[in-house]
């Protein structure tokens, strides 16, 4: 069922299985929350086999999807707990992807009583300062200003889909991913803001966690992945061989079955 969530100074377009066969399922929902280079359809090829059983939401971040753009200034993790708040989710398990991964550490930092397990898909993480790529914003900022939104496509792809081939012609489907963020990109400039630093907090992570990295995945964020697995207490760190920062595109299958392998564990 789609609904839209109220937030504070906005909305979020939001859906909700309900569970197998219209059921409302046993056991705590899990909630997916989307990576920046992609919105909340990228779950598409692992939302069946979830769903089948599960009730499962996911939303669209402020300015993604069918979300619309943000008019305040607005921090993620608050946006995620808004969306827990909405459906009355006392505990949800989290699966979260790049962007979507960090915003779920922040609020398992924050509200622990109600994360029941993370399942993280290539995480970001506040606090980590080489995620910063100076080049890669300067050449988005270069892109932008000329209106070739195209440029930008192909440098996204050059720069998180190597698995694809790394060009709109090889990675149609990442491509069009891309293409459908763009306007949310510009839309956030000066309204979303960073949660709090995470990375040197995460020793005081309680849920269960799974970490799923991609061996092609920028080298920066393979090292960020690495370190963050080791110091989440538990953690199962995972490598997806052949994966770059899109792994429900690459290899939806395997990651449906870490999400219920982390689900098993953690309720």
């Amino acid at each position: 069922m789609e609904t839209m969530v109220r937030t504070d100074g906005g909305e979020l377009w939001a859906d909700d299985t309900g569970g197998p066969g219209g059921a409302v399922a046993a056991g705590p929902p899990l909630v997916l929350v989307h990576p920046g280079v992609g919105d909340s359809t990228i779950w598409d090829p692992v939302l069946p086999a979830l769903a089948a059983r599960h009730r499962v939401i996911r939303y669209d971040a402020r300015g993604y999807g069918r979300s619309p753009a943000p008019t305040v200034p607005y921090l993620p993790v608050a946006d995620l707990a808004a969306v827990l708040d909405h459906f009355g989710l006392e505990r949800a398990v989290l699966v979260g992807s790049s962007m979507g991964g960090a915003a779920s550490l922040g609020l398992a930092l924050d509200q622990p009583e109600r994360v029941a397990g993370l399942a993280l898909f290539v995480p970001g993480v506040t606090g980590y300062p080489a995620l910063e790529e100076a080049s890669f914003y300067a050449e988005l900022e270069r892109f932008g200003r000329a209106g070739d939104l195209e440029g930008i496509v192909r440098l996204g792809l050059d720069t998180w889909g190597g698995a694809g081939g790394g060009t709109p012609e090889t990675d149609p489907v990442a491509a069009a991913q891309l293409r459908g963020v763009l306007p949310a990109w510009f839309a956030n400039v000066g309204h979303q803001r960073t949660d709090a630093p995470a990375f040197d907090r995460l020793g005081e992570i309680t849920a269960p966690t799974l970490l799923a990295l991609g061996e092609l995945d920028q080298p920066v964020v393979v090292r960020c992945n690495e370190e963050m697995a080791s110091r989440i207490p538990g953690c199962r760190l995972v490598r997806l061989a052949g994966c770059d920062h899109y792994p429900t595109l690459r290899q939806p299958e395997t990651v449906a079955r870490l999400v219920e392998e982390l689900y098993a564990g953690a309720v």
